[in-house]
């Protein structure tokens, strides 16, 4: 996996950084598509930073650019309880499909090795009732066992460490996996240590920022969740430092009159003070920060859980509007992924009367995204492959 220390990172981020330094995306960045808001009224960022550290073979979009299964099974959800044998069985014929192996256990391989350590970025924000699955949590881990991974090697893990306890992801449940989130707090319920520092300060990586020209203040209550304010966002030692691949395992729901998928489980869950991301934002670092190495270069595989999902009041747990998908979503490109997620949810949402039609800003930062090279958001150009099971 490559990896850029400081000293480079650095030199290839600044202004005078060499011509030959350059990565190929920054040469093929295209200007705004047609119906994008003007970039002159968006706040800056450096992403060009980011576009200047080389991309890696296994870059993303991965090693399957465009293609997307999608597993069905109708018998996955019967009475709000989901089946582990159906959860793994959908998950495992994803694997086969997506890579063309004949065997489960060449089609992991072809992503991850032994002695790889392995995150899996799950989405507990919503809480227990809409968090990504235990039992789809359960058949990867699995299914990684059976491809020679020990468990000592994998992670489950997310921004809010709090969370992924209230939503299951305890060592009780998952022995032998470590658990760890970068926003913490300790047994007594404190987010500071005895020197009065926040736990969140040692988890993150001051060498890796995503910055963007807006600031973010938050009060006394809020500060723990962010680790700090101003116009840097720091990426995770998690990312940074302590993982060598990274699974990506979001749920299949909306934000808005779009979703929150792949990219959006990543971007938002990687950084530090990401407050002040939403209201001007929210498109750009969707896509920007997937853009920058510790992501681009470590995500290899996105499992999309749409056993249960949402397609209303997203991305928070509104059980008004849950419904069962049932479907598994899988791709190594996390914009083909989102970009087939979003039919799914655009459906459910026409057919509940919530929208006539999809709208061009629900896609905009897939086309970002696939403009900074991460995947495919053209649905022309995506390789579908459906898988009715039962």
């Amino acid at each position: 996996m490559n990896s850029v220390n400081r000293r480079n990172f650095l030199r290839l981020a600044g202004a005078g950084a060499a011509a030959a330094a350059v990565s190929p995306v920054l040469k093929a960045a295209a200007p705004p598509l047609a119906g994008d808001r003007q970039q002159s009224d968006k706040p800056e960022t450096n992403i060009k930073d980011a576009l200047k550290v080389p991309r890696s073979a296994k870059s993303l979009p991965g090693l399957y650019p465009g293609a997307v299964v999608i597993a069905r099974d109708s018998r996955a959800v019967q009475e709000n309880v989901i089946n582990e044998q159906i959860a793994y069985d959908m998950v495992a014929r994803s694997m086969l499909a997506l890579t063309g192996a004949g065997k489960l256990k060449k089609a992991w391989r072809k992503f991850v090795s032994p002695g790889d350590r392995i995150g899996l970025k799950v989405n507990p924000v919503a809480g227990k009732s809409l968090t990504t699955s235990h039992e789809v949590v359960k058949a990867v881990i699995k299914q990684l066992e059976e491809s020679g991974i020990k468990r000592s090697q994998i992670t489950i893990w997310d921004r809010r460490e709090f969370e992924l306890t209230d939503a299951g992801f305890t060592a009780e449940n998952y022995p032998g996996i470590n658990i760890v989130g970068t926003e913490k707090m300790d047994k007594n319920g404190l987010y500071y240590d005895s020197d009065g520092l926040l736990y969140g300060e040692k988890m993150i990586d001051k060498e890796w920022y995503y910055w963007a020209d807006v600031e973010g203040q938050y009060d006394e209550y809020t500060m723990p969740y962010m680790i700090n304010g101003g116009k840097y966002s720091y990426f995770t030692r998690i990312v940074t430092k302590d993982l060598d691949k990274i699974i990506n395992i979001p749920i299949l729901k909306n934000a808005g009159n779009t979703v929150t998928l792949a990219l959006k489980n990543l971007a938002y869950g990687v950084i530090s003070n990401t407050g002040r991301l939403h209201a001007q934002l929210w498109s750009e670092t969707c896509a920007e920060v997937c853009a920058f190495a510790p992501v681009r270069d470590k995500v290899v595989l996105n499992i999309v859980d749409g056993l249960k999902g949402c397609f209303n009041g997203g991305p928070g747990a509104n059980p008004q509007f849950f419904c069962n998908y049932n479907v598994i979503i899988a791709g190594s490109d996390p914009v083909a992924v989102d970009r087939i997620g979003y039919d799914i949810v655009l459906r459910k949402r026409i057919e509940e009367g919530l929208q006539k039609e999809g709208t061009p800003r629900a896609l905009e930062f897939m086309l970002q995204a696939e403009r900074l090279q991460l995947g495919v958001a053209d649905i022309e150009k995506i390789n579908l492959k459906e898988l009715n099971i039962g």
